[in-house]
């Protein structure tokens, strides 16, 4: 009982640590977004939304690929906290996939004159929203969860094909987004203050991200307590 009790004292130091430095860096992040980050020649100061959509972004590939392990991981060893993992990503994935299309539509207003193009980036990402949603549906309208969770599986590796074809239609056709200007060969090509800006950005995004999946996971485990007793509950009956 004693050891229990440390480990969890432990474990709420550690998320306590990790929820107060996500606050810190977001909130340094803004100062860096606005304050340090030079205007940009080009499109003005509606390109520092390029500091939240991609972080946003990669978080959402992240999602992802976590749902992607994980559902392999589920259906090789049938463990609940692999299918716990992936519900708990999904989520995520599906909240930073939507910030990347509004902030996407925001910032191409102004940039491209619509809210909206048919571009192969924007296509294939509004796919991987679909993607996400077509997710819940499978496990929603599955009356046994166990068959849910395969089939909800098997969309999360099938679907994970979308993340590749996403990052590569810049190369593979036209489109109006840019080509790769952070991870390249010939290194990143934007000045130092952006690509800080970026970095600090990036890290705060991502402390943020792992604090949200742990409490997330950690609602999940409660709620399949609460469904196996009253399983429970429901067979004594």
């Amino acid at each position: 009982m004693t050891q229990r009790r440390f480990s969890a004292q432990g474990s709420l130091n550690w998320l306590s640590l990790l929820a107060r430095a996500s606050v810190v860096l977001v909130a340094l992040s803004v100062v860096l977004i606005f304050l340090y980050a030079p205007r940009d020649g080009t499109q003005g100061d509606v390109q520092r939304l390029f500091y939240l959509h991609l972080p946003t972004a990669w978080l959402a590939y992240a999602s992802f690929f976590i749902i992607f392990v994980s559902s392999i991981a589920y259906l090789l060893r049938g463990t609940t906290r692999w299918d716990r993992l992936a519900r708990s990503a999904a989520e995520l994935g599906f909240i930073f996939t939507t910030l990347v299309l509004l902030t996407g539509s925001i910032w191409g207003r102004p940039i491209w004159g619509t809210w909206w193009t048919w571009d192969a980036r924007l296509t294939t990402t509004l796919i991987l929203w679909f993607i996400y949603l077509g997710y819940f549906l499978l496990r929603a309208y599955v009356s046994d969860p166990e068959r849910g969770a395969r089939y909800a599986a098997v969309l999360g590796i099938v679907g994970f094909v979308d993340i590749p074809i996403i990052h590569m239609s810049v190369r593979w056709w036209r489109t109006l987004h840019p080509q790769p200007i952070v991870v390249r060969s010939e290194g990143p090509a934007m000045p130092p203050e952006m690509l800080t800006t970026l970095l600090v950005t990036l890290v705060a995004f991502c402390l943020l991200y792992i604090f949200l999946l742990v409490m997330k996971y950690r609602i999940e485990s409660a709620r399949d307590e609460v469904m196996a007793l009253r399983a429970v509950l429901d067979g004594g009956e």
